[in-house]
């Protein structure tokens, strides 16, 4: 069984003030659409099939009083008390049920596969089923795992129509989610064996001030690392805990980092 990343939620007060932002940066981002009777709707920045959802709530009490799944992404969004930054990220499979099956044999706890949909603002409706897995020996977050009711190519051919993805002149391209994180030996032997992921060499990322790894993810890698003096990710850790805090790009053309909305964006020549 195979997990491809799919993307990675940004949680933000005002969805467009993200999708103005990142055009100010030459990236392009697209109005989602709403979540009918779940109180959330979005913005889309894709890029191929690996994207960033903003997501913001039109209802929010409607979030808070609602009962939700265990480890879903929701309960994580009340939990954050909806503070704008990044928050969880999904990989994608094609057998979701074969997925559930893996983590309860990895002892795991496992809700779902549930059904989802969404109206876009043109009035099509889009399917997709989820699965939310998690224990509580660790405080960061597992990837909630998605299904969706298209192939990825009638999903990209059908995004490129629809002009959500769109072919960048700049060669623009998604590579990397960084956590930060206490232990980056315990979580990287965690997550390669329950996703079935290759490791990195350990390095020193002088800049972050942090000793990091990669997990080899297609669609987009994770990397996690661990302060090893006063810096980035230390801030990230103090201020929120393990959890995403910066998503990186590459380009071949410029070396730029800017804040939006309460997490790094990163954007690597």
């Amino acid at each position: 069984m195979g997990f491809i990343f799919d993307h990675l939620v940004h949680f933000v007060e005002d969805p467009k003030v993200a999708i103005e932002e990142l055009k100010a940066q030459g990236i392009h981002a697209v109005e989602g659409g709403i979540h009918e009777n779940r109180g959330t709707y979005n913005a889309l920045s894709y890029f191929d099939l690996s994207y960033i959802e903003f997501l913001s709530t039109y209802d929010r009490t409607l979030v808070e009083q609602t009962e939700h799944l265990k480890y879903s992404l929701p309960e994580t969004m009340v939990q954050d008390q909806f503070v704008e930054g990044f928050s969880r990220f999904a990989v994608r499979t094609t057998d979701i049920e074969g997925a559930a099956n893996r983590f309860r044999e990895k002892g795991l706890n496992v809700n779902g596969p549930i059904p989802y949909s969404r109206k876009r603002p043109d009035g099509s409706l889009i399917e997709w089923q989820l699965l939310f897995v998690g224990d509580e020996s660790d405080e960061l977050q597992l990837p909630f795992i998605i299904q969706w009711n298209e192939s990825d190519e009638e999903r990209r051919n059908e995004q490129i129509e629809k002009n959500v993805i769109v072919p960048n002149p700049a060669g623009i391209a998604f590579s990397h989610v960084t956590f930060a994180v206490k232990d980056g030996n315990h979580t990287v032997e965690k997550w390669s064996n329950l996703l079935d992921l290759k490791a990195g060499e350990v390095y020193i990322d002088k800049k972050l001030q942090a000793r990091c790894q990669r997990l080899e993810l297609p669609g987009g890698n994770l990397e996690f690392c661990s302060p090893i003096g006063e810096g980035v990710v230390s801030e990230a850790l103090e201020k929120r805990g393990e959890k995403p805090f910066q998503v990186n790009f590459s380009d071949g053309i410029r070396d730029v980092k800017f804040n939006l909305l309460g997490g790094f964006y990163n954007i690597i020549k």
